[in-house]
């Protein structure tokens, strides 16, 4: 079923909200995908934050021009699936793992602002830790001096308490 007018502004106005608070796009091709597969792709989509749509190029294309992410529309071809979101790895990973699964969804390519990728490099991004993994690694790199620095004070009075019971001992003993 066509889309009139209207409805096709508003698509394009809808995906350009999306992209212009992206950080990455993600293409992939999907001939001849069941839509129960398509269905749980989305949710895994929507539950990572990603912005998961199938659109005509054209709207697409209308949608990220003036954008960073205009270099990309020249690799608009087929019937592609687009997924968009602010973390890219985040937008790497569920549509990766979802066409290892799936031989019918195949990673067409990609972009970051004024970067385009492959679907090699969509691989990579991909297998790169998450953000929030990232932060935790961080949190717990900046802490550690601290908490040697504890254990190190601390150890200065328990090794006086030490002392003193051993002088204790050995005047017992004697």
């Amino acid at each position: 079923m066509s889309l009139n007018l209207q409805e096709k502004q508003a698509v394009v106005a809808e995906v350009a909200k999306q992209v212009a608070g992206a950080q990455a796009i993600v293409m992939a091709e999907n001939r001849g995908m069941a839509v129960a597969d398509m269905t749980k792709l989305r949710a895994k989509a929507r539950a990572s934050g990603v912005y998961f749509r199938v659109v005509k190029n054209t709207l697409v294309r209308r949608a990220v021009a003036e954008t960073p992410f205009a270099t990309l529309a020249d690799k608009m071809v087929g019937p592609l699936a687009y997924g968009i979101g602010p973390d890219p790895v985040a937008v790497a990973k569920v549509l990766n793992d979802f066409a290892k699964g799936n031989d019918k969804f195949v990673i067409a390519g990609g972009a970051m602002p004024g970067q385009v990728m492959s679907a090699r490099e969509i691989a990579a991004l991909a297998s790169l830790p998450s953000r929030e993994e990232l932060l935790a690694r961080l949190a717990g790199t900046m802490q550690a001096p601290i908490a040697k620095l504890v254990r190190t004070m601390n150890e200065v009075p328990g090794k006086f308490v030490r002392t003193l019971a051993a002088v204790r001992d050995a005047r017992q003993a004697a």
